[in-house]
């Protein structure tokens, strides 16, 4: 795989807008600066950075670019803010985080900045497994899976654990292995529902959940972004539910289950 090598110290025409949001954001922390802004902690702003995350994440999903444009300056606010707070305690500034990450970046990449050549993406993903663990200096009873946050949601949580014990070789042959275990998954909840054992159904789930999660990295999908998808789909679909029964000059709590049926199957023939 052939590659042009890239000059990392290329300037661009957007650092001064970057310079310009540090600027402001100094102001802000400063002594005339906001009173609010000047009270925040590293850890009370990440709970906002979460937040305006998730908006982009949904701006993505709804491939809306000037929300996506927005919602990236959010982003990259919160970040410029929590690295303002560690430089005016003298621990490092935005410098240092960019500088580190280049290092890493390059360093991870020796396909790309160094003699290293690849077939594939699953050999790229192999080797930067391999360069990460030369990286962290682990010792006896530390474990690879303590990269992975706590506090991740579940759903990606899960496909980064079984990802991290995927690149040790702790992991299926191929996805029919998954297949079949996610049959033998589902027949253990539907016997623990059977025997109507709430603990054991709530065990069988969330087995039963973690192996799908697995099926969905096999299938080379995030579980977490089809969950998202079906969500809006059910959102979609449901708000026409009331939008037609409306139409029809009904509430939808008190129409039956079976009315209710006639309309979403309708709404489901509409999109095919």
């Amino acid at each position: 795989m052939e590659n042009d090598k890239v000059n990392l110290q290329k300037p661009s025409a957007s650092l001064s807008s970057i310079d310009t949001l540090i600027r402001l954001i100094e102001t802000l922390r400063g002594d005339n600066g906001c009173p609010w802004d000047r009270q925040q902690t590293p850890r009370s702003i990440s709970v906002y950075l979460i937040e305006e995350l998730y908006e982009l994440i949904n701006a993505i999903e709804a491939d809306n670019s000037e929300d996506v444009c927005e919602e990236l300056g959010d982003v990259l606010f919160h970040i410029l803010f929590i690295a303002r707070i560690y430089e005016e305690n003298d621990h490092f500034d935005i410098g240092r985080v960019a500088g580190l990450n280049a290092e890493k970046m390059t360093r991870r990449h020796p396909h790309v900045f160094g003699d290293d050549r690849v077939e594939s993406t699953r050999q790229i993903r192999k080797r930067w497994h391999e360069i990460k663990k030369t990286e962290k200096k682990r010792s006896p009873v530390d474990s690879i899976l303590d990269s992975v946050p706590v506090q991740l949601p579940a759903l990606m949580r899960a496909y980064r654990l079984s990802e991290r014990a995927a690149g040790v070789g702790f992991d299926w042959a191929d996805i029919s292995g998954v297949m079949d275990k996610v049959k033998e998954e589902w027949e253990e909840l539907q016997r623990a529902v059977a025997e109507n054992d709430s603990e054991q159904v709530g065990e069988e789930f969330g087995d039963l959940l973690f192996t799908l999660v697995n099926l969905a990295r096999f299938a080379r999908i995030h579980p977490e972004t089809a969950l998202m998808a079906s969500i809006k789909k059910f959102e979609k679909r449901f708000r026409r539910v009331e939008n037609l029964a409306a139409e029809q000059g009904k509430e939808i709590d008190s129409m039956s289950q079976a009315e209710l049926d006639v309309i979403w199957e309708a709404i489901k023939r509409d999109e095919k």
